[in-house]
C-alpha cells in the first residue's frame, strides 16, 4: 500500500503541524450545535482516519473535552480547531479547513442537518443525514456536554 502524499495541515500560527499517513475517509459537514460552537461557524468540515495515522509533527495540540465521549484538539496559541477525537473509537477526525490543501476532500454528506442554521441552504448533491442516522437513542442519551 502506498502512503498518500501531501496530507498535512496545521494551525494558523504554525505552532502545531500534523500529517495523515492514509487517505482521509468520509469527508462531511457537521451541523451539530457542538461543532458549530467549536468551529465558531455554522458547520464544521471533518474527515476521519485511524488514530495512529494522524501524527503531530510540530508542537502539541491542546485538548478540550466537549462531551463525555469526545475531545477536540486545537492550537493553544491561536485557537485553530484541528481534531475531533471520539474516545470510544479507533478513529480520529481532522478539521478539513486546517489541511494545507482543504480542497483535496469534497464533502459527501451533511450530518446533523436538523441543527443546520435555517438560512444556510443544503449543499447540492450531498447526502443529508440527521443525527439519528449515525447514533442509536441509547448512544444519544449517553452524550453529555
Amino acid at each position: 500500500m502506498s502512503v498518500p502524499r501531501g496530507i498535512s495541515g496545521g494551525c494558523q500560527c504554525g505552532a502545531v503541524r500534523y500529517r495523515v499517513d492514509v487517505e482521509l475517509d468520509n469527508p462531511h459537514l457537521c451541523h451539530c450545535r457542538m461543532c458549530q460552537k467549536a468551529a465558531g461557524n455554522y458547520f464544521m468540515p471533518l474527515a476521519g482516519a485511524p488514530r495512529a495515522a494522524v501524527v503531530v509533527t510540530r508542537g502539541e495540540a491542546g485538548w478540550f473535552r466537549s462531551s463525555d465521549v469526545v475531545r477536540r484538539g486545537f492550537c493553544r496559541d491561536c485557537g485553530t480547531p484541528l481534531f475531533f477525537d471520539p474516545l470510544d473509537s479507533g478513529a480520529m477526525l481532522v478539521v478539513l479547513g486546517s489541511l494545507d490543501d482543504p480542497s483535496r476532500y469534497k464533502p459527501v454528506s451533511e450530518d446533523s442537518v436538523e441543527s443546520r442554521v435555517r438560512f444556510v441552504a443544503a449543499w447540492s448533491g450531498l447526502r443529508q443525514k440527521v443525527t439519528e442516522d449515525d447514533f442509536s437513542p441509547d448512544q444519544l442519551a449517553a452524550i453529555v456536554a
